[in-house]
């Protein structure tokens, strides 16, 4: 086909896939014959010595721009390099960031014999190339001082074995990252050459260096995507994992790591986002009023009042007044005005302990304010509108309270919107060293001490039951504290090693003897209070509050004696603060059984 019929791309094509066919047969031919026929000592022709350096540089730019690895790269550009520069040996050195020895290859470079072709590098020499940034050419290494004795031992240089050297630096920019070397023995031809041949090698040394570059240029690329990589399989692992494995809550103020606590924690989370009330349900000495802190400023309401009130501390007239507020004039000492709770935690978070023991009447009053968010001062008829979460807290079976009447159904549903049942410390025991730990550090920084916990301590407390929970564990760490005399608190320091604990006395459920009666479920109260048999009497709640009423003279624990009644309840209705609901409680009846008991024995009700 003539060329006119052509398309100039298919010409270009051919052109140059002749032009690489005869550079091809070029390398072979110049490979076949002995250096002495490819060119003639004594008289070398300029274009012959050109052609060379353009068929060499061009198949070296070919190996260079292969997809292989480095070492594999340099050490295929070496051997050919052998076809069209005289050499005995040739080396390329790269170096690290650092300046330290990475990559050295030779000819004939296989896996793991970097160290072999190291060793035949002058160093002296190689050192110059480098600090000087330029070509080192020695016509005879003997005679150049740049060349130290071990040098010329390592090149095999002697008086019988004279060697010419050429290195010319590699450079990635203006750096210098290596070194390519060739040494040879010196003959006339070969001395005739070197200048030719430096500039060759300079040539392909700066091929080389671009390559480099590129390669790490790669293999940063490489281990980016590869801790990307990892990156993204570790997001991807924790994302499949269930949440409790995977998402750590913590609350300021609680302790511990167990599994009962995380998800009481991330529950609160949870929780804290909203505005619907809660209901904290659990043990006496579980933390109720730090779990309502930690909801509150978890919240957004977290800038605004957190406002709480122990509902069984207060009669009911009490009560109303200080939920509610009243007026000035609206009872005597009222002598003004005066907000309520609820007024206060306006905007902001209201915190009901104990709301299990008010009283039905109270209950109804309390019953509009949750669910219309509104109430009038004690001695006013203006009605005030609020904005105010609830969380409320209680340790009683308000179900069974349901039941028994004792506690409205509406306003039982009212508060147990979310309800949270808060662990006690029995089923959370992994966490008691980190409690104990917590409260003597703190102990410590109160009383300027320096105690610590030895690991026979720690077993003591892993092993007790702990019926008052965190706020036994910690009475238990300050009394033994207080009472420690070494520098560590030991086993032999806690009470109940010596039989001594009044709370495992009180709540041994092995123990003969209960330090207060139950009642029988009879709805009139006898004239003294029987109790039921050891077997069936159920342990009172809140014992340890019963453990701290003295009984007066005269008073025998139950043992078949006759008991002054009277007094105790006098020192319940005392202990409560007079309120009826939390004295039955104490003394383990109904609230009705009370009631009788008030007026049998003529008992005045004070008023607060």
């Amino acid at each position: 086909m003539p060329n006119e019929a052509r398309k100039p791309e298919q010409v270009a094509r051919e052109d140059d896939q002749n032009n690489g066919d005869r550079l091809m047969l070029h390398i072979a031919s110049a490979r076949e014959r002995p250096a002495s026929e490819v060119e003639p000592q004594h008289e070398l022709s300029v274009e012959p010595l050109r052609e060379s350096a353009l068929t060499g540089i061009f198949e070296i730019s070919k190996i260079l721009t292969a997809p292989c690895r480095l070492e594999v790269t340099l050490a295929q550009v070496l051997e050919l390099l052998q076809s069209f520069v005289q050499m005995r040996h040739g080396i390329v050195s790269l170096f690290d960031d650092d300046g330290m020895p990475d990559i050295t290859v030779g000819d004939g470079w296989s896996e793991g014999s970097d160290e072999r072709y190291r060793m035949r590098l002058p160093r002296k020499a190689i050192n110059q190339i480098v600090a000087e940034n330029r070509p080192l050419v020695a016509e005879d290494v003997s005679a150049e001082p740049a060349f130290s004795a071990a040098d010329l031992e390592v090149l095999g240089a002697s008086d019988n074995t004279p060697v010419s050297f050429i290195g010319v630096p590699i450079r990635i920019d203006p750096k210098v990252v290596g070194t390519l070397t060739v040494d040879r023995i010196r003959d006339e031809r070969s001395s005739l050459r070197l200048d030719h041949d430096t500039r060759l090698l300079a040539m392909i040394a700066n091929l080389v260096g671009q390559t480099v570059k590129l390669h790490r240029l790669f293999a940063c690329d490489r281990e980016r995507l590869m801790v990307e990589k990892d990156r993204l399989q570790k997001q991807l692992f924790e994302l499949r994992q269930p949440a409790r494995d995977r998402k750590k809550v913590h609350v300021h103020g609680i302790i511990g790591d167990s599994p009962a606590l995380r998800g009481l924690l991330e529950k609160i989370a949870i929780v804290a986002k909203s505005n619907s009330t809660v209901l904290l349900r659990g043990e006496s000495g579980t933390g109720k009023e730090l779990v309502a802190k930690a909801i509150h400023e978890s919240s957004p309401r977290a800038k605004r009042p957190f406002v709480k009130l122990n509902c069984a501390a207060l009669p009911e007239t009490v009560l109303e007044s200080e939920l509610f507020g009243y007026e000035k004039g609206a009872f005597t000492g009222a002598f003004s005005s005066r907000k309520g709770r609820f007024e206060l935690a306006d905007k902001g978070t209201l915190f009901l302990d104990e709301i299990g023991e008010i009283s039905a009447p109270f209950q109804a009053k309390l019953l509009r304010v949750l669910q219309e968010q509104e109430f009038e001062r004690v001695g006013s008829n203006q009605t005030i509108k609020v904005d105010v979460r609830v969380i409320a807290a209680t340790n009683r079976n308000l179900e069974e309270a349901v039941a028994k009447s004792e506690f409205r159904a509406d306003l039982y549903y009212r508060i147990s919107v979310v309800p949270l049942l808060l662990p006690p410390l029995r089923e959370r025991r992994s966490d008691i060293p980190l409690l104990a730990s917590e409260f003597l550090r703190n102990f410590n920084n109160e009383n300027g001490r320096t105690l610590t916990l030895d690991a026979s301590a720690i077993d003591v407390l892993m092993n007790c039951g702990f019926p008052g929970n965190v706020r036994e564990l910690e009475n238990c760490i300050q009394r033994t504290a207080t009472l420690s005399a070494g520098p560590a608190i030991v086993r032999n320091d806690f009470a109940c090693c010596h039989g001594q604990c009044l709370s495992a006395m009180l709540w041994k459920s092995t123990s003969e003897e209960m330090i207060m009666p139950a009642v029988p479920t009879t709805p009139v109260l006898a004239k003294s209070i029987t109790p039921l048999p050891e077997a069936t009497a159920p342990a009172p709640p809140g014992g340890s509050e019963l453990a701290s009423l003295a009984a007066p003279p005269g008073t025998v624990l139950v043992s078949g004696a006759k008991i002054a009644d009277r007094e105790r309840v006098i020192a319940a209705m005392e202990k409560s603060g007079w309120v009826q609901a939390k004295a039955a409680r104490l003394l383990g009846l109904t609230p009705r059984q009370i009631g009788y008991a008030l007026r049998k024995y003529g008992i005045e009700i004070k008023r607060f």
